[in-house]
C-alpha cells in the first residue's frame, strides 16, 4: 500500500537491514528481479510523506529475494539505521511490463461502470485465484478491489482508464 502522495510509485523492497559500517542495506525484494533493476533510474524512499531519490551505487545478490545495495548518500551505519524497515520504490512508468498486465496498470483510473471516478490503481496483492488490486481513493483510503474478467467494463489505454462494474458496497 503506498503512502498519500506517491501514486505514481511502485514497491519493489523494503529494507530488511543494515550490513557492516559503510551505509549498505540488504533489501527484500518484491515482484520483481534483481536483473530488472534500472541502476541508471533512481529508487525513491518516503520520508515525512514524501518520495526522496537515491541511486544504486552497487548491488549485488543475496540468496533467492535479497540484494545487497549502497545507495548513494547513505554513508555510515547510522545512516543506514535510518532506513531499516522502509520501503523502496520506483517509478511505476519505468517499470511498466509488457509481459505482466497489472504492472501495467499501475498509474491508471479506475472508474465505475458509469464513469465515475473510484481512485488511482496503485499495487496489486496476487491472491491465488483472486487478484485484487489496490486503488487510492480521492478522500485519501486504500481499497482492494477484485480483478475478475467479470467486472471489467472496458479500458482506454490512451487516457489510461480501466472501467469496472463494481458491486454495490464494495468502495
Amino acid at each position: 500500500m503506498l503512502p498519500t502522495g506517491t501514486e505514481s510509485l511502485l514497491q519493489i523492497a523494503q529494507v530488511l537491514k543494515s550490513n557492516g559500517t559503510d551505509g549498505q542495506l540488504l533489501l527484500g525484494l518484491r515482484d520483481i528481479m534483481p536483473e530488472d533493476i534500472d541502476l541508471k533510474e533512481p529508487v525513491f524512499i518516503v520520508f515525512d510523506g514524501l518520495p526522496v531519490p537515491f541511486f544504486i551505487l552497487s548491488m549485488s545478490e543475496r540468496g533467492k529475494n535479497r540484494i545487497l545495495v549502497h545507495l548513494n548518500d547513505v554513508l555510515s551505519l547510522e545512516d543506514a539505521e535510518e532506513l531499516v524497515g522502509k520501503e523502496v520504490y520506483v517509478s511505476s512508468e519505468t517499470y511498466q511490463s509488457e509481459d505482466d498486465g497489472i504492472p501495467a496498470l499501475f498509474g491508471w483510473t479506475l472508474a465505475d461502470g458509469d464513469g465515475q471516478t473510484v481512485g488511482t490503481i496503485s499495487d496489486y496483492e496476487d491472491i491465488p485465484g483472486n487478484t485484487c488490486l489496490y486503488v487510492n481513493t480521492p478522500d485519501g483510503r486504500t481499497v482492494l478491489v477484485p480483478l475478475h474478467e467479470d467486472l471489467v467494463a472496458g479500458m482506454d489505454e490512451k487516457a489510461r482508464i480501466l472501467r469496472m462494474n463494481l458491486p454495490d458496497g464494495l468502495i
